[in-house]
């Protein structure tokens, strides 16, 4: 690195588990020390995620790559990481600075940690080089489907193909959004009197995993958190002593899909017709080169809306006639800013006020943000950028040409409150609901409300058994038709097993409420022998998702008999043809995923009648007691990590506890796979009173290396849902030589 003498000031430390914490003179030289561990730890990680940003995957790793591969170029990803690179320099250079100082680390470490990783050698891939707008690329990538825009695609479809009146009904937190749970709890409900702030964040779950622990000290500022491979600083979960801060998805929406009408233009350029007529569209082709197959040639389009995504191969042959193609307008495109500058300052806030200032600049993606310092101060605020516009540009693919659904120059106010004793954010309808559309259900947040309520002596120790919470509130009203099935009445709006639940299903009385065997009279009337049992357990079941649990099993067995009818009743059926949408935008289109996260609202509301929602649910009690009885949960509900490499190994993965809606999220697919591919990617609680009280835990471990000690070694404690201690003194951790 030019002009820093890094082999004097930089100093690598290791704790137990191997945790980078890094020492050096000034910021700029701890960003190269950060980029080349992180190298060093995670080199096939990094390059995957380049390769990710710049769509060429492929290359590598095959044509299975070649969908995500044309999105990323179609979206313009890269092009768009450069844009709000310049945009930085120009605007603040001491940030673009700090970039390049990470981006030169990252180029020193790729090498020797490449030499480490035996990835490259299975797949052919050399280590390339990071540029300095490629952190930002690394950002868009991985934040680009976060706020679920296909969701839009999904409501077109429902819209045209079942009616207008049923747009929204499978509004739920669906199978592509990333959620989280957070929590601050004030000092005067803790056992110190200082705050507490903890939670963790839901993702996909990767291996080599998605976040990083990390230490980052200089004159400047000492920072403990949990960064992002590949990106700059703490964006997300830090604690710099006197502040701690953490995010979840704020589940705003953010992003538009326009229908745009194209026409090829007889010198081979396009132009699209917009509020103005028709005007030239950008339009170039690209080459993505596939390991073991030919190249491909892409043609990539943009109109003054933004990147076509969907529809530019859709031209009619002839060349004359128009088309119709979709578009996708985020912020860091229209803008040209990511929100890169709020990180150096939020590594030097000493307060929830320097928190606050900082996070007026960020942009992508929208969070809401807890924070709280030495001092007493509480932050509860939402950060980014929300574009005003018609509503309907939230609910559906809008028409480009129609000047009702511009965006306004200037974004949306942005809600804060204020922390009274505690404050939760679980991506549900509450502080950020003027912002979006669809949220998550109310369960985790309601249950973590209440859990918080239950004490005012809290400490990082017993905040652990929040993080391991498996009442799995949603349960209620399919318990309910449970009840229904066996012809005795049901207890209430939601029936047995859910006394306390509220019309909503929340759960708020906590698990098992009703009691063991509530609602069990009148035997399974109507129900043969085997179907009454199931029933019975069923009823006198604690609502507990734990691993270990059969009657968990159980349940999830019922459910995903119940889902597989319900997704194949007649109502649905002009949704069950495939949507004619690439490859990439599946997960957000499926009927059978979006009928299992939608259950509770199906089993009461929608085309399907009341009286074959008892049927099915009677059938579907006949048909796991005619069956083996289930195994317990955790023996097929198993973690099944995204691996660019696959593991052949498969059965190495263990069992889990909780559920979609638990405050322990451990989502799969019911009704096709009790597997698990989303889950806590983090845990972890800053103490402010005592920093090295302060826990955190990743699902894997610090190296991304297979056989490095560090590889897997926190997955027994991730599995228990215990934390890995945060050691900060200097004199109990162990130095790296050279």
């Amino acid at each position: 690195m030019d002009g820093i003498g890094v082999s004097v000031s930089i100093e690598v430390y290791r704790d137990a588990w191997g945790v980078p914490h890094l020492r050096a003179a000034d910021p700029d030289e701890l960003a190269f020390a950060q980029g080349q561990v992180t190298a060093r730890d995670r080199a096939w990680q990094l390059e995957v995620e380049r390769h990710r940003a710049q769509g060429t995957t492929a290359a590598f790793l095959g044509a299975a790559e070649l969908g995500w591969d044309t999105f990323a170029r179609r979206s313009r990803l890269a092009d768009t990481a450069r844009r709000c690179f310049d945009r930085l320099e120009q605007a603040d250079a001491r940030t673009a600075a700090w970039v390049r100082a990470y981006v030169d680390g990252v180029n020193d470490g790729l090498a020797e940690g490449a030499r480490r990783a035996p990835e490259f050698d299975e797949t052919g891939l050399a280590p390339g080089r990071w540029e300095p707008w490629t952190p930002l690329a690394v950002w868009l990538s991985t934040h680009i489907l976060f706020a679920g825009f296909p969701t839009k695609l999904w409501r077109e479809e429902v819209a045209d193909r079942l009616g207008e009146e049923w747009t929204e009904l499978f509004a739920t937190d669906g199978p592509g959004t990333a959620g989280s749970n957070g929590w601050v709890v004030a000092g005067e409900r803790t056992a110190s009197g200082a705050a507490l702030v903890a939670g963790d964040p839901h993702r996909f779950i990767e291996a080599p995993g998605v976040y990083q622990q990390i230490r980052l000290a200089c004159d400047a500022y000492d920072v403990v958190g949990i960064a992002v491979p590949g990106v700059p600083g703490l964006a997300h979960f830090g604690h710099t002593g006197p502040v701690a801060w953490a995010i979840t998805n704020a589940m705003a929406d953010y992003q538009d899909l326009y229908r745009e009408r194209l026409r090829r233009l007889p010198g081979g350029g396009v132009e699209a017709y917009g509020p103005e007529g028709w005007r030239r569209a950008a339009a170039h082709t690209e080459t993505i080169e596939v390991a073991g197959g030919e190249p491909v040639v892409v043609e990539v389009v943009e109109t003054d809306r933004g990147p076509v995504i969907i529809g530019v191969d859709d031209e009619p042959e002839g060349g004359s006639a128009a088309w119709e193609a979709v578009s996708l307008r985020y912020p860091p495109r229209v803008t040209g800013e990511l929100g890169f500058g709020v990180l150096p300052s939020l590594l030097r806030a000493r307060t929830v006020a320097d928190v606050d200032a900082a996070l007026d600049g960020w942009v992508e993606p929208v969070n809401v943000v807890l924070a709280a310092d030495t001092g007493g101060g509480l932050l509860h605020r939402v950060a980014g950028h929300v574009p005003v516009r018609d509503r309907a540009n939230s609910l559906r693919v809008v028409p480009a040409w129609d000047p009702a659904h511009a965006w306004e120059a200037d974004p949306a106010p942005l809600p804060r409150a204020e922390v009274r004793g505690h404050a939760v954010m679980a991506n549900a309808r509450g502080l950020a609901a003027p912002l979006g559309i669809e949220f998550a259900p109310p369960h985790r947040a309601a249950r973590i409300d209440a859990l918080l309520g239950a004490s005012a002596d809290w400490t990082p120790e017993t905040t652990t058994a929040v993080h391991r919470d498996t009442d799995n509130a949603s349960a209620a009203r399919l318990l309910a038709a449970v009840a229904r099935a066996g012809g005795a009445a049901a207890d209430g709006g939601d029936g047995p097993g859910a006394t306390g639940s509220g019309a909503d299903g929340s759960g708020a009385d906590g698990p098992g409420a009703a009691g063991p065997g509530a609602g069990a009279s009148g035997g399974g009337r109507g129900l043969s022998p085997a179907a009454a049992s199931v029933r019975d357990r069923l009823l006198a079941w604690d609502r507990r998702m734990d691993a270990e649990s059969t009657d968990a099993g159980l349940y999830a067995a019922v459910r995903g008999a119940v889902v597989r009818r319900l997704a194949g009743h007649e109502a649905f059926a002009a949704l069950r043809e495939p949507a004619p949408y690439p490859e990439v935008f599946r997960p957000w289109l499926a009927l059978g995923p979006r009928v299992a996260y939608a259950l509770e609202t199906l089993l009461v509301a929608g085309p399907v009648p009341a009286g074959d929602i008892d049927r099915i649910v009677r059938e579907a009690l006949d048909e796991v007691g005619a069956g083996e009885p289930p195994a317990a949960w955790g023996v097929t509900h198993r973690l099944a990590p995204w691996q660019a490499l696959p593991d052949p190994d498969d059965g190495q993965w263990p069992g889990l506890g909780g559920d979609h809606d638990c405050v322990l999220s451990t989502s799969s697919v019911p009704g096709w796979t009790d597997r698990s591919a989303r889950a806590s990617a983090a845990r972890y609680v800053w103490d402010l009173a005592d920093r090295e009280r302060s826990g955190w835990i990743v699902p894997f471990g610090a190296s991304g290396v297979p056989g490095d000690p560090h590889h897997r070694d926190q997955l027994p404690l991730w599995l228990r849902g215990e934390l890995a201690p945060v050691t900060t003194d200097w004199q109990y951790l162990t130095k790296e030589q050279g």
